[in-house]
């Protein structure tokens, strides 16, 4: 019983270890912003979509900006 107990609070120690170096990852992480706004692969992307809708027969529902 000794070594199973042994093994029990061996684990538990790496477990808590492990959880901790997680959170304290999190905590001290400081990402980069992020400037989608700026960017010039946003402004790419939004003049080359379609401007007609694919779903001509639900285009009330699926397109509501494309009616008319």
């Amino acid at each position: 019983m000794k070594f199973e107990t042994m093994v029990l609070r061996s684990l538990f120690v790496a477990c808590m270890l492990v959880c901790g170096l997680i959170l304290a990852g999190m905590v001290t992480a400081k990402p980069a912003p992020v400037q989608l706004a700026n960017s010039s692969r946003v402004s790419t992307l939004l003049a080359s979509a379609p401007s007609h809708c694919a779903l001509p027969m639900a285009r009330e529902i699926a397109c509501p900006g494309s009616l008319g």
